[in-house]
């Protein structure tokens, strides 16, 4: 009886098992791979396609505004203190707000910036905020078309899609806890900047919140055979890998997509798609250091950080896990008001920095869409 038993309990266990395995969903997904590199090199970016979906989903330019027919009256004519879209028609001034309204407050509507029984008034921090991010959105155009937004240039929807606050923004982490606690030195928490690993969090503040860092201040690989002199401690090291997670998360590739990772620190063996992502992290810099720090003391306190900084943007910002922000849509060509750099002359601009000259490589292959 006790052998019968047993043998009843072994099928079941057995049927149990199959059951579970057959039921777990513990299947292959289906899988996107692009060959990014040369054959041999491994240099592919990978995806399930599910995944690919939802990001692609989650990335939808909006239609733009009808086309209006430019009329002869300024906006800085007919509207009273109006800076910075002041020369342009007031039928083209018009229809960019009812777009930017929908980029950014679609719920709030004018009145998140406007007193609308005074339009002209700056009483709200909102409008002041505003004008000086419409003359960033110019900046980023003008100066940077080349080095890095290209073509498809950026409006105040590519970072804040449809929210008054863009998603993906960063303050100064807060001093670690004393007393009872060890300083952590800045890192041994689990923060999402880092991929949630035990590395340095405080690298956002050292690397993208100035326009002047030491410039080289990421690379920690030697240049010579032989020490020449003293070497990058391990914390620098520690990072820049910081850095690193944070720029693949940010634009949902991995190490790959601008390096070959037999060679990792060789600009002949990386794709081009690093220079681009060197002016983006000058660029990042040139924004937080040009135009949003200055702006600490407009902010309320309410939208400050811990330690009282401003709202500051970084690459996940703009790219929200593509490579190619809302997927490499040309949302300028309709708005060419915001790539025309209005600013120039009341606001000092940081140059793009040259980017380092790499040796000449075949092309590789197309970047991942």
């Amino acid at each position: 009886m006790r052998t019968v038993l047993g043998i009843i309990a072994g099928v079941a266990a057995l049927l149990l098992t199959v059951a579970q395995f057959g039921t777990a969903g513990w299947t292959k997904p289906p899988i996107l791979a692009n060959q990014h590199g040369f054959r041999g090199t491994g240099m592919d970016q990978v995806k399930t396609k599910a995944e690919a979906a939802a990001i692609r989903d989650a990335n939808v330019a909006p239609a733009p505004a009808e086309k209006v027919e430019p009329g002869t009256d300024k906006a800085g004519t007919t509207y009273e203190n109006v800076q910075v879209l002041k020369d342009i028609s007031t039928e083209e001034f018009n229809r960019l707000m009812v777009s930017i309204t929908e980029w950014v407050s679609p719920q709030q509507g004018c009145t998140y910036c406007h007193n609308t029984e005074n339009m002209a008034d700056d009483s709200l921090y909102q409008k002041k905020v505003a004008r000086r991010m419409l003359q960033m959105v110019q900046h980023i155009n003008a100066d940077w078309k080349e080095k890095h937004v290209g073509e498809a240039g950026v409006t105040c929807y590519t970072c804040h899609r449809g929210n008054p606050v863009p998603a993906q923004v960063w303050f100064d982490a807060p001093s670690p806890t004393r007393g009872f606690i060890a300083r952590n030195n800045g890192q041994n928490m689990a923060t999402p900047s880092t991929g949630l690993a035990s590395l340095p969090y405080t690298y956002l503040e050292d690397y993208l919140a100035k326009p002047d860092p030491d410039q080289s201040a990421i690379r920690v690989n030697a240049t010579t055979a032989l020490p020449e002199g003293k070497g990058k401690p391990i914390q620098q090291a520690e990072r820049t890998f910081a850095l690193m997670i944070h720029m693949s998360e940010s634009l949902g590739v991995n190490c790959t997509y601008c390096h070959n990772t037999r060679a990792v620190a060789e600009w002949s063996q990386s794709t081009p798609q690093r220079t681009l992502a060197w002016h983006g992290i000058r660029m990042v810099r040139d924004l937080n250091g040009a135009y949003i720090t200055p702006l600490t003391a407009t902010f309320p306190p309410n939208r400050l950080g811990p330690k009282g900084d401003a709202p500051k943007i970084n690459c996940a910002t703009c790219h929200n896990g593509q490579n190619k922000p809302l997927g490499g849509a040309h949302v300028i060509e309709a708005y060419p008001e915001l790539a025309r750099n209005t600013a120039a002359a009341s606001a000092p601009q940081e140059k793009p920095a040259p980017a380092p000259t790499p040796a000449p490589t075949p092309a590789p292959a197309p970047a991942p869409q």
